[in-house]
């Protein structure tokens, strides 16, 4: 039975290899479409998180912050912090997002004074200097400069004006590109607002005070009881965790999970359909065959068993090339680019099960036909 169905395979490659890329097109529809989605939102989270900092205190109802409503925290604020006991640094963060340099989308910009945060960051210049506050000067991390092609004296537009890159830093810790924050204050807040006005800022980084060996779970219960210190401080604003930065990333998008289940439909579709029209055109050729194997004495549920085997083989192949085509082209992106492709064990599993059962419920019609074929009928076929 099994030289039968690979005999089948092998009598039409083309047709099969055909096949096999296009169950293939829907594997790599699913795992890398939702991987370039949930990787770039944990790499976010994981560069949010990566700033040195146990706590974020941000205004309530936050997560990423854009737009003027976001500086909606004084900068005074960052010295009332600073007397709560376990508090070793508190520093103040601009953060917007303006359009991005192709004119689709938007990309994230941090507004900081360099000294303060690079001490609470660890931030190094590795190639150029630090910007200059208050000037139109900007600095990016390693990654985003080779994904850009960038150099030292470079410009980069924001708010419609020129920024000059002066600087790439490491290691990446935030957004990619940092401008001074007296700068973003002006953009986003006004060039004519008054200090007080000016001086708000969107996000202030909370570095707690620690002992040299302490475990991490002598550091979470620190961070946890400086946050209920600041919670009575400040009742009405948020306080999040570093640690938890990641998966709140991954769950702040409700529209995250219906965007995978609508992808995953519709690569199951895709590939039930192209088993359908396999194997429905399989059964048209080889009717003459299927004659001959019913007047050989096989049974009806026998012809139907092969045509599916046929339709489960391929879907099989077609998973794995999708799988390896993903691998290669989550290399490739992650070769040339600073996005990240994160491959789910979960998504894959679920993208096998799909593939065999779309496969197998698409061979049903053509396996019903060849079982319902005369055999006097099937012999006379031309």
């Amino acid at each position: 039975m099994d030289s039968l169905v690979f005999s089948n395979m092998l009598h039409r490659p083309a047709r099969t290899i055909v096949s096999v890329l296009g169950i293939a097109l829907g594997v790599l529809l699913i795992v890398f479409t939702v991987g370039l989605a949930s990787g770039s939102l944990r790499d976010k989270g994981k560069r949010e998180a990566n700033v040195g900092a146990e706590i974020f205190f941000r205004p309530s109802g936050s997560i990423g912050q854009s737009g003027s409503d976001s500086f909606r925290l004084s900068g005074t604020t960052v010295d009332e912090l600073k007397k709560i006991e376990g508090v070793r640094m508190a520093v103040p963060v601009g953060q917007t997002s303006v359009n991005s340099d192709t004119g689709i989308g938007s990309r994230l910009i941090d507004g900081v004074n360099f000294e303060e945060y690079s001490e609470i960051s660890g931030l190094d210049i590795k190639e150029g200097r630090a910007f200059q506050p208050g000037t139109d000067e900007a600095i990016i991390d390693r990654a985003y400069q080779r994904e850009k092609s960038l150099k030292i004296g470079d410009k980069t537009q924001l708010w419609d004006r020129d920024f000059t890159i002066v600087g790439i830093y490491e290691p990446a810790g935030g957004a990619r590109i940092k401008i001074p924050l007296l700068t973003m204050q002006k953009a986003i807040i006004g060039e004519d607002s008054s200090p007080s006005s000016l001086n708000r800022v969107s996000t202030i980084l909370i570095q707690i005070q620690k002992e040299e060996g302490m475990t991490e779970d002598q550091i979470k219960e620190r961070t946890e009881n400086v946050a209920a210190k600041i919670a009575k401080v400040f009742p009405d604003n948020q306080l999040i965790r570093a640690a938890d930065m990641e998966e709140l990333y991954l769950n702040s998008f409700p529209a995250f999970e219906i965007f995978r289940k609508v992808i995953i439909g519709v690569a199951s579709v895709i590939s039930a359909l192209v088993i359908l029209l396999t194997m429905y055109t399989t059964v048209t050729e080889r009717t003459r065959q299927i004659g001959i194997l019913k007047s050989l004495g096989m049974s009806n549920g026998k012809i139907a068993w092969t045509i599916t085997q046929e339709a489960i083989l391929i879907s099989a192949l077609g998973i794995a090339t999708g799988l390896i085509l993903t691998v290669i082209a989550k290399l490739f992106l992650m070769k040339f680019s600073s996005s990240q492709v994160e491959l789910n064990e979960w998504v894959i599993a679920i993208t096998t099960v799909v593939g065999i059962v779309g496969g197998a419920l698409g061979a049903l019609y053509p396996a019903y036909r060849a079982a319902r074929l005369d055999a006097v009928e099937a012999l006379s076929y031309e």
